[in-house]
């Protein structure tokens, strides 16, 4: 049984921009016995006098790439940075391979650095479904990014990335903005209204939306969740992923009264109430209940800053 659960998939490869191309890349997720889920994130390749990747989806995708670059006239071994947003698997899972073929160097911010060179940590500290299937294999991370850095991409200075620290959907996510074409990358900071909401802190969550659409100027917001968004959509997406955790929030502590005793239990209704489908519950949702359980005393998330 197959189960689509996001019908945002319209091409695999997008020329963004003139330096800019994003790439939806398709995987499946093994839920339960018979049972699997379609999924696909978005990651980024970004042509300046070298190759930049901006995640690299889960393993095998690789192949995907390369072909991308050799289409526009480029070559793998171009790759001069990988920048992983975070550290789970459908961001770091070709990483290896790529690095391996390329020799290109690894960039992540230090809070997400333990679970990107230790995958068999990470899968043991935050299991999820098929996950040395998602994975080529652990990297070490050779630059550490933290907020506020700039990352210049050719010699004129003129294409570069600013680093936004984004924390919520994971401690070290980071956002990048590239001012100069007015491209917002933003990882998983950005949940998509009617998805699935994973994210370990709430507040930061929040916080972290209100800090991107603070940003003057964007021109195109690149979510790995969503496709790209342009203009004013861009912002909307925004201000719909506050609404969503509001709901969300609202939802979660509307249950705080019942038996919380049993999480999993509690987080079943809550997905229901929310109408997130049955068969996509896992216990990763559950973590995300429990992050506004813990903050229930405010009403509006946005208030618990």
């Amino acid at each position: 049984m197959h189960i689509r659960l996001a019908d945002h998939i319209l091409l695999l490869h997008m020329r963004i921009t003139q330096s800019v191309h994003a790439l939806c890349i398709p995987f499946q997720i093994s839920a339960a016995p018979g049972i699997v889920l379609d999924r696909s994130v978005y990651c980024s390749i970004v042509f300046g006098e070298t190759i930049t990747l901006i995640d690299t989806g889960v393993a095998g995708s690789e192949s995907l790439i390369f072909d991308t670059i050799r289409s526009a006239g480029r070559h793998p071994s171009e790759i001069e940075w990988v920048i992983l947003t975070h550290s789970h698997p459908d961001h770091i899972g070709a990483a290896a391979s790529i690095q391996d073929a390329t020799g290109c160097s690894i960039a992540a911010h230090p809070a997400e650095r333990q679970w990107i060179e230790d995958v068999n940590l990470q899968n043991h500290e935050r299991p999820v479904p098929g996950f040395a299937s998602l994975v080529s294999g652990s990297v070490q991370v050779d630059r550490e990014l933290i907020d506020g850095n700039i990352i210049f991409l050719d010699k004129s200075r003129e294409l570069s990335l600013e680093i936004l620290h984004t924390p919520g959907h994971t401690p070290g996510s980071i956002s990048l903005f590239m001012d100069c074409e007015g491209v917002l990358f933003s990882g998983d900071a950005v949940p998509v209204a009617g998805e699935l909401p994973i994210y370990e802190d709430a507040p930061a969550s929040a916080r972290s939306i209100r800090r991107l659409q603070g940003i003057a100027g964007i021109e195109v917001l690149v979510s790995a969740w969503d496709a790209p968004r342009r203009g004013e959509e861009a912002y909307d997406r925004l201000e719909q992923a506050t609404g969503y955790l509001q709901r969300i929030h609202e939802t979660v502590c509307a249950h705080r009264g019942t038996d919380s005793r049993d999480l999993m239990a509690l987080s079943r209704k809550i997905a229901t109430s929310l109408g997130i489908p049955p068969v996509a519950f896992n216990p990763l949702l559950a973590r995300t209940f429990a992050a506004h359980l813990r903050v229930c005393r405010y009403q509006n998330i946005l208030e618990s800053f």
